[in-house]
């Protein structure tokens, strides 16, 4: 994009959220100009740490503060749903509840649907502090929220509705496969967890997403057509870019081209488009359709499908197990009885945590691969470096590799930016300063 017409664009952006009164964070980065750029050397490792060294002392230990304190919600979160879980099994209500939908609802499919449901929010009740802990008041602490408490609050509602039913369903039907397929319940059941997934990733942008935030159309532009360009030249079948608000929420900045099934769409939130130049801006984008050129999203359900389907195998072995200790005790007649939903919940969650490192891996060499399709689309080495500094507001920067592995889903801001660096002296800086 010419430097001229760049920065006009930019200027103009940073009016436009003036006028719709967006709000800036507290979050800074040491700014530089155009003769750093200039300036920052070839060599990978040198422009890596010319990068890393614009972020302040207390930037950096904020952001590992919220970072680090993220591993220890992993843990809390963990054992309190095993909490709730032996809660319910070791007390009469769960075996009570089952017992009385049974009676009212003559079908089975409907009697787990309804158990499921009302498990679900059981268990939303009683981890309701830890919640607001850590999605209102430790957001706000850190600076990361927008939303007052009742805000926030009517949203969790809306998502504990939505996810209310529409896991209750998902957990009813996966019942209906235990009772029907026996022994491999644990490969069908992977099957139809995968198969709900895949529905919910196509119809979450069309009618669930919709329901926290705005889409509009992207004001148009030459940034609006270098993105749309750039879509359509990589297999994305869509028209039109979609900026949605955000900032309502949250001061971070985020993108996606997400969908499946018809429903692909490209969108990306105010904050980007208020913090960031249009050079970051395309730079974000160009790696959020690697993810769809790529075919990151079926291919994250196979493997997730895979991960499901060896978590059930665990789960299988361990319940049958317990039940056979245990299951007079707890009123349950066998792992496809729903009565088992707390036991599953348990030990599937366990493998789950076991698992964090694996699914982590996953998803980070996704993103790696990403990045390195961004980086040949938008041949903006510099811009994605600059871009990536402004994640620092909620992403610890520069972990050790062993904790980069465990407890990292993105490849950390060093590496990233190495990544950047690398390809920029492999291919020659393309990026203007």
């Amino acid at each position: 994009m010419h430097a001229l017409c760049r920065r006009a664009l930019h200027a103009a952006l940073l009016v436009g959220a003036a006028a719709a009164g967006a709000a800036e964070p507290a979050f800074q980065i040491t700014p530089v100009d155009d003769a750093w750029f200039k300036a920052l050397p070839m060599d990978p490792q040198a422009a890596t740490d010319a990068f890393m060294a614009r972020i302040p002392p207390d930037v950096k230990a904020r952001a590992d503060a919220y970072f680090v304190g993220g591993y220890w919600l992993q843990l809390w979160n963990f054992l309190l749903g095993l909490m709730v879980a032996a809660l319910l099994l070791f007390t009469p209500w769960s075996a009570r509840c089952r017992d009385a939908l049974r009676r009212r609802l003559r079908r089975p499919f409907w009697a787990d649907a309804a158990y499921a449901a009302l498990y679900l929010l059981a268990g939303s009740v009683l981890t309701l502090p830890l919640a607001i802990y850590q999605g209102f008041i430790r957001e706000h602490a850190y600076g990361l929220a927008t939303q007052d408490f009742g805000a926030w609050a009517g949203e969790q509602l809306m998502q504990l509705g939505i996810g209310t039913v529409l896991g209750g369903l998902a957990i009813g039907l996966l019942y209906a496969v235990l009772r029907a397929s026996g022994a491999r319940w644990w490969l069908w059941g992977a099957v139809a967890m995968s198969s709900v997934m895949a529905v919910t990733i196509a119809i979450g942008p069309v009618f669930i997403e919709p329901l926290f935030n705005t889409y509009k159309p992207m004001p148009d532009g030459l940034l609006k057509d270098q993105l749309l360009r750039m879509a359509q030249a990589n297999g994305v079948p869509v028209d039109n870019v979609f900026v949605f608000d955000a900032s309502r929420q949250t001061h971070r900045v985020s993108a996606n081209v997400s969908g499946l099934m018809g429903t692909a769409a490209v969108r990306l939130n105010d904050n980007l488009l208020n913090r960031a130049s249009p050079d970051e801006v395309v730079a974000v984008m160009a790696h959020e359709i690697g993810h769809y050129t790529l075919n990151h999203i079926p291919k994250m359900l196979l493997q997730l499908g895979v991960l499901i389907a060896a978590g059930f195998l665990f789960c299988d072995a361990v319940m049958r197990a317990l039940l056979v200790r245990l299951g007079t005790r707890w009123r349950v007649e066998g792992i496809a009885d729903v009565g088992s939903l707390p036991l599953l919940a348990a030990v599937f969650g366990t493998w789950m945590f076991l698992a964090t490192p694996l699914l982590n891996t996953i998803i980070r060499v996704h993103e790696v691969e990403a990045d390195l399709w961004g980086l040949n689309l938008a041949r903006e080495p510099l811009a994605e470096a600059e871009v990536l500094l402004k994640l620092v507001e909620y992403r610890k920067p520069d972990p050790g590799p062993i904790e980069e592995f465990i407890f990292f889903d993105h490849p950390s801001t060093r590496t990233r930016i190495f990544n950047a660096m690398q390809w920029r002296a492999n291919l020659g800086d393309t990026a203007e300063p």
